[in-house]
Formats: C-alpha cells, sequence, structure tokens
C-alpha cells in the first residue's frame, strides 16, 4: 500500500475535531452550538436584546468561562463587562453552524422509525429541506407514513441524487444494509450522514457521521435509575 492509497483509505467515522476555516475545533464545542443556537433563538424570541456570558453559562448549565472559550473559537463576539448582542450572536451562530442556507435532507430506511422522522415538522423549521424517502418497498412505506415526502425504492437512490445533489442523509435501515448504503451515498458526494443504526459506519475523512443509538441512550438512563 502507497502512502497516497494510506492517507486516502476510510476511516470509522469518529473525530475529536473537526477543522474549521482552516481552524481545528474540538467536536464538542461544535455539538454545543447547537444549544447555544436554542438557547439564542429563544431569547430572541422573548425579546431580551443582550445577555451576560455568565446568564448565558447558567442556561446551558456550562460556566462562564466556557461559553467564551466556546464562541472565541469562531472570532470575537461580545464586548467585555457588556455581554452578548442576543440577535447578533444569534445570527452569527447560525451561519456557523450553515443554518443562513437552506440544507437538503434524504432519509434511507422508512421503517417504524423513518416513518417518524419523514413527518416531523421541525427540520423545515431548522433549514433542513426533506427532500426524498428511499425504502426496499415504498409503496409500504407511503401508507405507513403521513408525509407528503414521495419515497422512492431505494434502487432510485443513483438516479435522484444524480439529478439533484443532497448535503445530508438520514439512515433509518437495517444494519446490515447500513454500509453498503453509506458507501453508495459517499459515492453520490454526500458529505454529512445522520446515523440511527446501531452500528459504526467506516467513511472517508471528508465525510462527516453523527451517531444516534436510541437503545444504547435508554441503558444509559436505565443505569442512572438503578442508582437511586
Amino acid at each position: 500500500m502507497t502512502k497516497k492509497d494510506e492517507i486516502d483509505k476510510p476511516k470509522p467515522a469518529a473525530r475529536a475535531e473537526v477543522e474549521v476555516e482552516g481552524k481545528k475545533i474540538p467536536d464538542a464545542v461544535v455539538k454545543r452550538l447547537s444549544l447555544y443556537a436554542r438557547v439564542l433563538e429563544g431569547l430572541d424570541h422573548e425579546g431580551v436584546d443582550k445577555i451576560s456570558s455568565a446568564e448565558l453559562a447558567r442556561r446551558l448549565g456550562l460556566n462562564s468561562s466556557q461559553v467564551r472559550k466556546d464562541l472565541a473559537c469562531f472570532g470575537q463576539f461580545g464586548v467585555p463587562g457588556f455581554g452578548y448582542w442576543v440577535r447578533e450572536l444569534r445570527h452569527e451562530v447560525h451561519r456557523i453552524l450553515g443554518k443562513d442556507r437552506e440544507v437538503f435532507v434524504i432519509l434511507v430506511g422508512v421503517g417504524n422509525l423513518g416513518a417518524a422522522l419523514l413527518s416531523y415538522k421541525g427540520f423545515l423549521k431548522q433549514g433542513f429541506t426533506m427532500l426524498w424517502g428511499f425504502d426496499i418497498n415504498p409503496e409500504a412505506a407511503t401508507r405507513r407514513g403521513r408525509s407528503p415526502i414521495p419515497i422512492f425504492h431505494v434502487d432510485e437512490l443513483d438516479q435522484k441524487l444524480s439529478e439533484r445533489p443532497v448535503d445530508m442523509a438520514v439512515l433509518a435501515l437495517p444494519a446490515k444494509e447500513a454500509q453498503a448504503v453509506a458507501d453508495r451515498l459517499v459515492a453520490l458526494g454526500v458529505k454529512a450522514i445522520l446515523n440511527f443504526v446501531p452500528i459504526r459506519l467506516t467513511v472517508p475523512p471528508s465525510v462527516h457521521v453523527r451517531h444516534v443509538d436510541l437503545s444504547l441512550e435508554l441503558e444509559s438512563l436505565s443505569f442512572y435509575l438503578g442508582e437511586e
């Protein structure tokens, strides 16, 4: 294997940091940005004009130095001793998260979970447009769901994405099929995958994956119940 082959070889999708505009940002900071966005949206809707780092930290369960450190990864926001203008910071966080543009999403696997995800209207409110669903049995999937979003056979995946590229894919299909579908998505230019399948996907470093294992989260909560 040549050095180039080793560099290009797909690796398990787990990263401690990402690169943004030439700067390495800890992955934990990127995840917290969404929490900042939610809080700032609520404050803006409440008519709050400005907020201190201490108050923002309190609402997020963090400390004020962590808030300032997180935001400093992306630039200089706020004024020492004054705080942050809520609307301005909200717009900046949305821009950093890419929410200042429309993001096109598809879903592969329209079973019970997939049908619920396809019907979820919250995606659109956050700037995500769900274009299509794909399933091995699109007729049954259409009857199962209550969404106007069209559902195609998974064999049409290549054709539909060649007609219109998408930014992100959500996977909610059987585990044995997940890696093969992920490989197809990567080949078709999809750069982000939200994976509800309880396996770790292997993708190139340029593709970002988030894993959501519902049973694992329930097991973690079950541990705390046993500690009471």
